[in-house]
């Protein structure tokens, strides 16, 4: 693909990556992900379009608002890089397809809600419940193709994911008397399901498991956490969803055979 094709592709990824901020910050707030048009978090004041320009209004600003200049946090231009680089990888991957565009859609749905996780312990039911949705119209039409979930496989998915990690989570609570899990990562491990079949699920549970235990020890000893703080698990259930999707069927084969 020529140079001039990945730069536009880029550049479509930045400007919804600066979407993708608007519902990063409005979503756990209950807002219009719509109306009003951006403003600064501190003093509200609306931006002008030459101020909301992604990366470049941030790195022309140093990072400050214009108006009241309070630092404007780094996650804003690195959520529009990360957009911008995952279009890119898609593309790059799968070619310029209706089924890149879908594979483009769920990546930056997982981005919202990795980053929403983290910061708030949430997985928004206004992403995830559609999401399902999506998932099996995509596979039931169908709209998409390899590597998305047939009907078949997304149906199971579904079951197996959300219904299965719900019933490990009610077994933990009665067990322990603890909730280990919460609905939203039991939505989540369901959406997955749904876009990516049931083969998706032994690879992003085990990852995310291990790469979750480790991460999650280290920051309990380094930060001194307690170990009965909450940890958030919806970005290590997308980051191993997303390796999957790119990788998984690869290495399954390397595995196996």
């Amino acid at each position: 693909m020529s140079t001039e094709y990945l730069v536009i592709v880029f550049i479509y990824g930045l400007l919804v990556g600066s979407f993708l901020n608007v519902c990063i910050y409005r979503l756990p707030l209950e807002k219009s992900i719509i109306r009003p048009r951006s403003g600064c978090p501190a003093c509200g004041a609306l931006l002008a379009w030459h101020d909301n320009i992604p990366l470049l209004s941030w790195l022309w600003l140093r990072g400050r608002c214009r108006r009241c200049q309070q630092p404007i946090a780094i996650l804003y231009p690195l959520v529009e890089l990360a957009a911008g680089l995952l279009a890119l990888q898609v593309v790059h991957r799968f070619g310029l397809t209706t089924t890149s565009l879908l594979i483009a859609l769920l990546g930056f749905a997982f981005l919202v809600l990795m980053v929403i996780d983290f910061y708030h312990y949430i997985l928004p039911d206004v992403i995830t419940l559609p999401g399902i949705v999506l998932g099996l119209a995509v596979a039931g039409w169908p709209l998409g193709g390899p590597p998305l979930a047939t009907l078949h496989d997304a149906l199971i998915g579904l079951a197996a994911g959300g219904g299965g990690l719900w019933l490990f989570a009610w077994l933990f609570e009665k067990i322990t008397g603890r909730v280990g899990m919460g609905m939203g990562d039991i939505k989540l491990l369901g959406l997955i399901g749904a876009w990516l079949g049931w083969q998706s699920l032994p690879f992003t549970l085990f990852v995310s498991g291990l790469v979750g235990s480790v991460v999650g020890i280290t920051w309990m000893v380094a930060a001194g956490r307690s170990r009965l703080q909450p940890i958030p698990f919806g970005p290590y259930l997308v980051t191993a969803a997303w390796l999957y999707l790119f990788y998984g069927q690869e290495l399954y084969r390397w595995y196996f055979f």
